[in-house]
């Protein structure tokens, strides 16, 4: 019997030399099949969102002006019989109420949760009636006077066309995720004419990685959406500003950082608003079916209050963001628009969130514009749009490209930076999720939102493996005495650990041939009480077994370990795979995960000034 193997006995890391074998992407040519199929899925999205437009005009003409028209139209742009703005929107959730309960429950809600939930619960499957019933649900729901946008739905709409285009194709549940965040990003694109916020809100939002597989068919598809968009819904911005006065002073930038925060504070409040609402409704004895209708009853009497916070809103959009609105229609918009949209949206209707959010925030920069020194008429409504949409998304480069695409106010750039991102941070640090993923936490999931690289992506095997393990010969004699079994392994100690740590014991032993060859492994439960009639080693070895290479990332070796179901395996060299050079188990996978920790938690002070002692801190 030995004790320890050839190479690397010294305890030098001279078992791997340039891992050319690794690459900055784990990228194949496959990707060119998504890449393909992502062109007429982004295609499909722009016409599905002219559609949804479409038949939200057509609702909205018909319920309140009477005429069978498709333009989009404000349903507060001319008086109305009170009877109407009241009884519209309840007749609206009725109907969407019936056609969730009868149709799909999946039509609840205002989008980007559920499609959310499809891509990290579903393996990006969504069921073809959805398609169909959701931007439907939503044009009724707009159309009667519900205070919502048309964006969350189109999400999901395009998603559903992306991930039914999928289901018809013999792809991995990843490359059916690329394709659903295609169609949905397609859709976003088509409706405000915004490719890169439309990119980035699939990166920080949907796709849950960043990773050139993913990244290129959504931006193939956002391309061809917006190519195909232009002869049906124009090419230009949706709401121009002139942003040639738009100077960004220092004064700005400064005050940015007080509407940021602001925006930050009102984010939280629309997000708790919002949840209020659902927790409120949930107490109701009556069946969720009838939730959207008492939703729209709360949309009539705000309708009543202040009728431009009814519908889509693009009009008092364009009139908060080009510095047209009175500080009347300001207030008005901002606490009916914010009051009426949170409650309705806890009720279960159809809806989305962005244009809300947008008219919120642009009427909240509005009213700051009233206070604070501006250049142009509508900067503080642009910063506020940005802030606001950073801090209720949770996606501040989505909220500043947002508001640049949709007004063109490119010199306004830095201070929206600066408000989006101040917004970001007051919403994360008092909100632990989001309007977009506290339903996923109540339906028992958790969704993480934080993209880092895998601290085993950075580590190699022979970093972390046992240097000498105990190895058998094919010859040796059963059962294997309790002396070698328990024999002392050394091992590496990365990241300054204790040596002395105590480690379970060898379970899995390497086999040797009588050159010192490895031929299998053994497994320690064997070993110890072998089966009736086995005298050898060689009699219980396993003679194909789970192996890693030296120069294998972590990562590698837990993808390995998890496909074959095994918690240890014999490393080699890679140009020699008979060659032992260690043995790797799980508990190595956890040694990885120590440098992750240790950078996060491990206080030092490398720098100190002369006569004075570093102190470190380790909480």
């Amino acid at each position: 019997m030995e004790h320890g193997v050839g190479a690397g006995q010294d305890g030098t890391a001279g078992t791997r030399g340039r891992p050319a074998h690794l690459g900055d992407f784990t990228l194949t040519r496959r990707v060119l099949v998504t890449v393909a199929w992502a062109v007429p899925v982004g295609a499909l999205g722009a016409v599905a969102a002219w559609l949804l437009l479409r038949l939200i005009g057509l609702i909205t003409n018909l319920v309140f002006y009477g005429r069978v028209e498709t333009d989009l139209v404000a349903p507060g742009a001319v008086p109305h019989p009170a009877w109407l703005i009241l009884t519209a929107p309840v007749v609206g959730g009725l109907v969407i109420g019936l056609m969730a309960r009868f149709g799909s429950e999946k039509i609840r809600g205002h989008g980007m949760p559920e499609a959310i939930e499809a891509i990290v619960l579903r393996r990006s499957r969504v069921a073809p009636r959805v398609a169909v019933l959701k931007p439907v649900s939503a044009a009724v729901s707009i159309g009667s006077g519900g205070p919502f946008g048309a964006e969350g739905p189109i999400i999901m709409t395009g998603g559903a066309i992306g991930s039914i285009v999928a289901q018809h194709l013999h792809l991995s549940a990843d490359e059916r995720k690329a394709l659903m965040v295609s169609g949905a990003a397609a859709g976003m694109a088509a409706t405000f004419n915004a490719p890169l916020a439309s990119v980035l809100l699939a990166v920080e939002l949907l796709l849950f990685e960043w990773r050139p597989r993913s990244f290129v068919p959504v931006v193939t598809a956002v391309a061809v959406a917006t190519i195909v968009r232009a002869p049906l819904l124009g090419a230009g911005p949706i709401f121009p500003v002139a942003a040639s006065g738009m100077v960004a002073t220092p004064v700005v930038d400064l005050l940015s950082v007080v509407a940021g925060v602001i925006g930050g504070l009102l984010a939280v409040v629309l997000t708790a608003l919002v949840y209020l609402s659902e927790d409120a409704f949930g107490r109701l004895p009556i069946h969720w079916m009838w939730w959207p209708a008492i939703g729209g009853l709360v949309i009539g009497i705000g309708g009543l209050i202040q009728p431009r916070a009814l519908g889509v809103g693009y009009d008092v959009i364009d009139e908060l963001l080009t510095g047209r609105a009175t500080l009347t229609l300001i207030i008005g918009v901002l606490t009916v628009k914010a009051l009426i949209w949170g409650l309705s949206l806890g009720s279960g209707t159809s809806g989305g969130v962005l244009a809300p959010i947008f008219m919120i925030g642009a009427a909240i920069g509005a009213l700051e514009g009233h206070v604070f020194p501006t250049s142009a008429p509508g900067l503080w409504a642009v910063i506020g749009l940005a802030a606001v949409v950073g801090g209720v998304m949770r996606s501040p480069l989505t909220g500043v490209v947002f508001a640049l695409e949709l007004t063109r106010a490119w010199p306004a750039l830095l201070p929206l930076l600066i408000a989006s991102a101040s917004a970001y941070l007051v919403s994360a640090l008092v909100l632990r999720r989001s309007v977009l993923t506290e339903r996923i936490a109540r339906r028992g999931y958790h969704v993480s939102r934080e993209y880092d690289v895998d601290p085993l992506e950075v580590l190699f095997t022979d970093e972390v493996m046992h240097l000498r393990p105990v190895t058998l010969h094919r010859s040796d004699p059963l059962p294997v005495t309790a002396a070698v079994l328990d024999a002392v392994v050394p091992r590496r100690t990365p990241l300054d650990q204790p040596a002395a740590r105590r480690f379970p014991l060898q379970r899995l032993f390497p086999v040797l041939d009588d050159e010192g060859r490895l031929v299998g492994v053994a497994p320690r439960q064997a070993l110890v009480a072998p089966e009736p009639g086995a005298c050898t080693v060689g009699e219980v070895t396993i003679g194909d077994p789970v192996i890693v290479r030296a120069d294998d990332t972590l990562r590698t070796v837990a993808s390995r370990f998890a496909a074959a179901a095994v918690s240890a395996a014999p490393v080699v060299a890679r140009d020699d795979p008979d060659r032992l050079l260690g043995l790797v188990t799980v508990e190595q996978l956890l040694d990885g995960r120590l440098r992750d920790f240790a950078e996060e938690h491990h206080r030092e002070r490398p720098l100190r000034l002369r006569g004075r002692r570093a102190r470190d801190v380790v909480v």
